[in-house]
């Protein structure tokens, strides 16, 4: 497994940067070397990405790979002015130029920023500025929940900002505009993160994510068929399946939501708090299972009746696998096998959202997605 990593990482991140690499060098400031992951099919850099990346780096010891992207988050992403309604967040998406395509934060980026921060802090320890790890990852988490409400102009507009957290719900928003956020991705709970900040993070938020861990875990059962096990890609804090006019598959089984299980599936294995994660994972590899495991495709109504999709998806394929870590049926070890004959994703719409949770799922499914607790 150790070697099936190495060339899985090799090839996104020093493969040919025309047809296999996610990740580039983009000199130096004076913290050190600048490096970005890319969405390569869509042409830019997303805290997405460069977060999953550093939480890649970390797994694999690759402190100047780290230490490169998060310096480049630092430099281009971070939004540092007191006039400007994101202080102490990231602009989600920027031009493969450095320039932001908005100024506004997507919560799933500052989720692993968080995480991966405090991991190399336990892992390498802390230095200096921005390489203080331990007190950005503070900084960080302490912003998603007590960013006050600041209305400013922005390059694009006036924005709205608040709290990435609906405080009554104990739940991450999907943004947090004021105005446009009042609603939840299933993908963005990571109650297995929200377990380790209630035990590192600031101690006046421990009980806070504490709960939210726990509201997540309720959440899925929530917002999951009850039939397939299938998640929307957004949804009401109820539960319910949220439609938006900026993306049709909203109220579906769709790309954001691959990533649900695999989340409910490693707090299983880290915590093991809440057993109906395990019937999770049962029911939507049935589901796959019943559709062909060599041939589903990778969009969904949440019934299942209905194909949206017929690209059988290496990300989801991955996904699915990390699910094992929480299923109990025979089927899991078929999903498992699946991740590691699938190939390393090259093609073009594959390499970078797909590759990266490529990389992860190995990780998790062979033990080496590990826990390292701050310094």
């Amino acid at each position: 497994m150790a070697t099936k990593i190495q060339a899985g990482f090799n090839q996104l991140f020093f493969g040919d940067p025309e047809s296999q690499a996610i990740y580039f060098p983009s000199g130096k400031n004076e913290n050190g070397p600048l490096a970005y992951v890319s969405d390569v099919p869509h042409n830019d850099i997303r805290t997405e990405g460069m977060s999953y990346g550093m939480m890649i780096a970390v797994q694999l010891n690759r402190k100047d790979v780290f230490d490169a992207l998060w310096n480049y988050a630092m430099h281009y992403m971070y939004i540092s002015s007191h006039d400007h309604p994101s202080e102490g967040y990231f602009s989600w998406s920027l031009k493969r130029t450095g320039e932001p395509n908005e100024e506004t934060p997507a919560p799933d980026g500052e989720e692993y920023f968080v995480t991966s921060l405090y991991f190399a802090s336990g892992r390498w320890g802390n230095g200096s500025g921005i390489y203080n790890y331990h007190h950005w990852a503070d900084q960080i988490l302490s912003n998603m929940r007590h960013h006050p409400a600041k209305k400013g102009q922005t390059k694009f507009g006036i924005r709205n900002i608040g709290s990435m957290v609906n405080e009554d719900k104990r739940m991450i928003r999907f943004v947090p505009g004021i105005e446009s956020g009042n609603f939840s991705d299933p993908s963005y709970h990571l109650p297995h993160f929200y377990e380790l900040w209630a035990r590192w993070g600031p101690k006046e938020d421990r009980e806070f994510w504490y709960a939210a861990a726990d509201s997540s875990r309720n959440y899925f059962v929530k917002t999951t068929n009850s039939a397939t096990g299938l998640a929307p890609d957004y949804a009401n804090f109820d539960g319910t399946p949220f439609s938006s006019p900026w993306n049709k598959h909203a109220a579906n089984f769709s790309f954001d939501a691959w990533r649900t299980a695999s989340n409910w599936a490693v707090d299983w294995l880290w915590f093991k708090k809440a057993p109906q994660e395990q019937v999770l994972s049962d029911r939507i590899q049935s589901f796959f299972a019943s559709r062909g495991l060599t041939t589903y495709g990778c969009q969904f109504t949440l019934d299942g009746t209905q194909q949206l999709d017929d690209r059988h998806a290496n990300g989801l394929v991955a996904t699915n696998a990390v699910a094992s870590q929480s299923a109990t049926s025979p089927l899991s070890s078929k999903f498992v096998d699946a991740l590691w004959t699938a190939p390393i994703p090259n093609q073009l719409v594959e390499r970078y959202y797909d590759g990266l949770l490529y990389l992860m799922s190995l990780l998790h499914c062979s033990g080496n997605f590990r826990i390292y607790a701050p310094k």
